[in-house]
């Protein structure tokens, strides 16, 4: 009912920048909330940023001051602009996003995108 298509990852160069994208698509009102999450080779998967409409947005310590949430409302799209990329920031990123429907409070996600970091 609700799509969640992601874009922008692939190759970099450590000390290079990305942004992905997350464009929502489908039967809601509005989106409530934006995480990203990440998932890399042999670790568990962690939250990177969070943020709810109208409030700031919280990043983990490895990439504050690096990363950036931001949207365009009338597109229906998040992004996650990483700049000072590094080998540890390799991973499949996935956006999580909680939109209204008529059910309430619904969260989907995006099918995850690659971000190979080299050094």
């Amino acid at each position: 009912q609700v799509q969640l298509v992601e874009s922008g990852g692939g190759p970099v160069q450590a000390g290079g920048s990305l942004r992905l994208s997350c464009a929502a698509s489908g039967s809601f009102s509005s989106i409530n909330a934006v995480a990203w999450y990440r998932q890399a080779p042999g670790k568990q998967r962690e939250l990177v940023a969070i943020t709810a409409t109208g409030g700031s947005t919280n990043y983990v310590d490895p990439v504050k001051g690096r990363f950036t949430v931001f949207s365009d409302n009338a597109k229906n799209l998040v992004y996650l602009q990483m700049n000072s990329l590094n080998v540890e920031d390799t991973a499949v990123y996935r956006c999580n996003v909680n939109v209204q429907t008529s059910w309430g409070g619904r969260v989907f996600w995006g099918q995850g995108t690659q971000v190979t970091v080299s050094s």
